[in-house]
């Protein structure tokens, strides 16, 4: 079972149907929508402040979020797809966004609905991504523009999979 762990007076709320890797670790003031996977070895660090995540959203292996004390918070949408050894720390993801991996979100980034940052990318403080853009390199920078269609279709795809993926473990048990 994961490591669920109260801190400062705040215990996690998980929403219903979730899958939960053994070692995944979920602290504090950390809240966790519906249909959602955390994935082996990712780390939801809510102890200094506020980490909230949507519906339908995979944080996948090795991920870390965490949030500056009494500055940053995270905000994650819905259908959201955060992908292996992503840190977001502070930052703000939007509904449908693709966070690739090896990524790295920094305090007050905004990531608009439906954008895609590539892997390894680095998103600096404070940088407002567009919705339906693809974000490259380090520092990220805007590479190409794609539909809202391509992008929720990709994006959806994603969330959709790891879906699938959290069944195949709920079948083992």
């Amino acid at each position: 079972m994961a490591l669920i762990k109260s801190v400062r007076g705040f215990t996690p709320k998980i929403g219903e149907n979730c899958f939960l890797a053994e070692t995944a670790t979920i602290i504090g003031d950390t809240t966790i929508g519906n249909n959602c996977s955390i994935w082996f070895n990712a780390v939801l660090r809510g102890d200094v402040n506020t980490i909230r995540i949507g519906n339908d959203v995979n944080i996948q292996d090795g991920a870390v979020l965490h949030t500056l004390y009494e500055k940053s918070t995270i905000e994650i949408g819905n259908f959201v797809s955060v992908g292996h050894n992503v840190t977001i720390h502070g930052a703000t993801v939007k509904d449908y966004a693709l966070i690739g991996m090896g990524a790295t979100l920094l305090d007050g980034a905004v990531i608009g609905e439906g954008a895609i940052i590539a892997a390894n990318a680095l998103v600096l403080s404070n940088t407002v991504v567009p919705p339906n853009t693809i974000w490259a390199g380090v520092p990220a920078k805007q590479v190409k523009e794609v539909s809202a269609e391509q992008a929720k279709e990709i994006n959806q795809k994603i969330a959709h999979n790891y879906s699938m993926y959290a069944s195949w473990y709920e079948e083992e048990k």
